[in-house]
């Protein structure tokens, strides 16, 4: 409809609403990225709509740095939400002119200090959420890997008395056998790794600057 719109009537995309908002401040707030992802692929990219600022002096990186209510991505827990509102923000950052980055709006703020200030306590739960998510499949890792370890060092069809050589040395069972027991016990090593550098680290979650 926003692409219909532009093509019959292009000077649609300087009109505002009451509170000073064009469409890309629209778009930004309302979390609309195929939206705003069609306005930065149009000739007009460079264009003051691009620079506009609401009745509060907010451009559209400030709106994006805010955490809305409203979010049409529905992410389960609380530290994928924090990764998605990252991704967004750097989103509208990259297609802002520069000078934007350090812009105050009416209240002083920039914002990078907005997106720190409003993800405070999302920052917090996706913290928490991640270190208990960690620790269960941590435990469940750890008992792949003991299995894994028993099976890879087991042997079955035992040894030749005579030579001292697997029974079923010669076939193919065997080997897809070996070679899926060495699979297992690495896959679970390396995740068991993984989750216990999740845990001891000191910093679970880090604000996109």
């Amino acid at each position: 409809m926003v692409e219909k719109i532009l093509e019959v009537n292009p000077v649609a995309i300087n009109d505002k609403n009451e509170e000073k908002k064009n469409v890309v401040l629209l778009a930004v707030e309302n979390r609309q990225p195929e939206v705003y992802e069609l306005l930065v692929k149009r000739k007009f990219r460079k264009d003051s709509v691009f620079r506009a600022v609401d009745n509060d002096g907010n451009s559209a990186l400030h709106l994006a740095a805010m955490l809305r209510n409203y979010q049409p991505w529905h992410i389960p827990g609380a530290a994928l939400q924090m990764q998605w509102e990252m991704k967004w923000y750097k989103y509208v950052k990259d297609s802002m002119p520069p000078h934007f980055f350090t812009h105050y709006n009416d209240k002083k703020r920039t914002p990078k200090e907005i997106f720190t200030e409003a993800h405070s306590e999302l920052l917090k739960k996706g913290g928490k959420w991640l270190n208990s998510t960690s620790s269960s499949c941590s435990v469940i890792a750890t008992l792949i890997a003991a299995v894994a370890f028993a099976t890879a060092a087991t042997v079955p069809g035992d040894f030749n008395e005579n030579n001292g050589k697997p029974n079923l040395a010669h076939q193919s069972a065997f080997n897809l056998f070996a070679v899926s027991s060495l699979i297992a016990l690495c896959s679970s090593v390396t995740s068991l790794v993984m989750f216990l550098a999740i845990l001891t680290s000191r910093t679970l979650l880090c604000p996109q600057r």
